[in-house]
């Protein structure tokens, strides 16, 4: 997966308001393929091991809960350069200080709420794609 691959899902407020085909359309415009996609609502202890990473944050059991309260749409990308491109393309997790044109200054509600995940390196979106896909399910 090194450098053509990344991941990212759809996080459950945007699924909720319907954004996810519009997410999905901005991501494929600016390059990138869709290797593997699903929709699937986590459970808490599927989030929780999922973000296992942050179990000693403050924010970690709110994360959670978020994390399992609506469907998501969990989705491998291919493309070069593909985890700092997808990173500029979703824009800061802040989406008032994300930049205009980027998926989170579009769908995003909030700092909590930023309508995607991306992964911030190429070891994290291997780890991260093999917790949702087998690698059977990626083409």
């Amino acid at each position: 997966m090194s450098g053509n691959r990344t991941f990212t899902m759809v996080k459950p407020e945007a699924v909720e308001n319907s954004d996810s085909g519009a997410i999905l359309a901005k991501i494929e415009e600016a390059g990138f393929r869709i290797v593997a996609m699903k929709k699937l609502h986590l459970s808490a202890e599927r989030a929780g091991k999922f973000y296992e990473v942050h179990n000693e944050r403050p924010f970690y059991g709110e994360l959670v809960e978020y994390m399992s309260s609506g469907p998501i749409v969990a989705v491998v990308l291919e493309k070069s350069n593909a985890v700092a491109d997808f990173r500029t393309l979703i824009g800061a997790t802040d989406p008032s200080e994300a930049a205009d044109g980027t998926i989170r200054k579009l769908f995003a509600e909030s700092k909590a709420k930023n309508a995607v995940h991306g992964s911030d390196s190429d070891e994290n979106a291997a780890i991260e794609a093999s917790f949702f896909f087998a690698e059977l399910e990626q083409f």
